[in-house]
């Protein structure tokens, strides 16, 4: 079992300035979820941060407010939280591949997020992870985050996104920007 393999953890990020987390959580297993969340809470608050918690109808919606929370809000980072369970059909694998691809995407663009979604055979897989006395997986998405966060806090002041930009030059020809245009 992977919980009595001894794992390397980072050292806690330090930080000069407040950072503010938004959990996003899917507490459609109410008990897994409150034990995931008191795990990023306590986390952040242990980094010297501050949180909020929202919660949403399942995994599937996370990715979704996190998008929108990072394009109507003002948080540093994000903690992405819920628990899917196989069942007997393939939703099981819809549900854990686009939460886990929608959130990848939105961290590809820049967003400093830890993902905490169980994807887990039985419930009892699901407490272990989620425990805060057991794997503790929501600190661990919290830590993740802080981790992000520190490390764009490191290279400097956010930008205009990161990944793909399309070419300035280009914008300016066809009138997209504002600005003298070349030719």
């Amino acid at each position: 079992m992977a919980a009595s393999i001894e794992h390397h953890v980072l050292a806690r990020p330090s930080f000069d300035k407040p950072v503010k987390i938004l959990i996003v959580v899917a507490p459609y297993y109410k008990d897994i979820a409150e034990a995931a969340v008191a795990g990023a809470k306590a986390e952040i608050e242990a980094a010297g941060g501050t949180h909020e918690v929202i919660e949403v109808p399942g995994a599937l919606e996370i990715p979704t407010a996190i998008g929108m929370a990072e394009r109507l809000s003002n948080y540093d980072g994000y903690v992405a939280l819920g628990c899917v369970i196989r069942g007997e059909t393939t939703h099981y694998d819809t549900v854990c591949n686009d939460s886990s691809r929608g959130i990848t995407l939105l961290g590809l663009q820049g967003l400093c997020i830890g993902n905490g979604i169980l994807t887990v055979e039985n419930y009892d897989q699901a407490w272990v992870r989620a425990d805060t006395q057991q794997m503790n997986k929501g600190g661990g998405a919290a830590a993740a985050a802080l981790h992000l966060v520190a490390l764009g806090r490191k290279w400097g002041a956010s930008r205009d996104g990161v990944g793909f930009q399309p070419n300035r030059d280009e914008l300016k020809i066809a009138g997209d920007v504002k600005g003298p245009t070349t030719a």
